[in-house]
């Protein structure tokens, strides 16, 4: 099944954090991700195929167009 990812998701990670939390939010989509860890606010670049093995859930997504105005 392919899942789509949004600027502005959060999702769960299945390893937790060194800070202690395991929910990320995606900061960049394309060829890799930039997540911003929610606990610290640490920035992380993952390659694709590596991000998509490690997402163990999304829990709250904002859909495609929002924060698009026209």
């Amino acid at each position: 099944m392919l899942v789509k990812y949004y600027i502005g998701d959060i999702v769960k990670m299945r390893k937790q954090h060194p800070c202690g939390t395991d929910e990320w939010e995606v900061m960049r989509t394309g060829i890799d991700f930039r997540i911003r860890c929610t606990g610290c606010g640490r920035v992380v670049m993952l390659a694709r195929p590596k991000f998509e093995k490690s997402v163990k859930k999304v829990i709250s997504t904002v859909g495609p167009g929002a924060g698009v105005s026209s």
